[in-house]
């Protein structure tokens, strides 16, 4: 199966996520970093001028009333991201993989350097701690 998921979209996480992996189905999951906005690099600014054809520039995802609670939860990320010694980014593909169901996460790289981040978050295992303090802000932002 390869559904999105992220800490923005998380539809696949009751009902879908649970059914694969008792039925021992892979999953890989696309978006991790839900289209660049969980990165940490996306902003009102950047949002604001992305070219008119851009699709992100006029989804809900990137515009309010949804953007100012996913602004906040790139902040929060970037918080545990700073602990942890990594990038938002890389926070919000650790958080997909730590779903038992999940066995990989589909991600972009458009910079070498952005390779890195990702390596990183197949590394990263995010405490209890990090995950009460992630998704006590997610909830709000999906």
């Amino acid at each position: 199966m390869q559904p999105p998921y992220s800490l923005v979209h998380t539809e696949v996480e009751p009902e879908i996520l649970p059914f694969c992996g008792h039925e021992r189905i892979g999953v890989i999951v696309y978006s991790p970093m839900a289209s660049g906005l969980l990165t940490g690099a996306m902003t009102r600014e950047r949002i604001s001028s992305l070219p008119e054809d851009d699709w992100r520039k006029h989804h809900p995802d990137f515009n309010e009333p949804k953007l100012s609670a996913h602004l906040e939860l790139v902040e929060r990320l970037r918080t545990v991201a700073k602990r942890r010694g990594c990038s938002p980014g890389a926070v919000a593909v650790a958080w997909t993989l730590r779903h038992s169901a999940v066995t990989a996460a589909i991600v972009g790289a458009r910079k070498p350097a952005q390779v890195d981040d990702v390596v990183a978050a197949a590394e990263l295992r995010l405490t209890h701690s990090d995950l009460n303090e992630i998704e006590a802000l997610a909830e709000l932002a999906a």
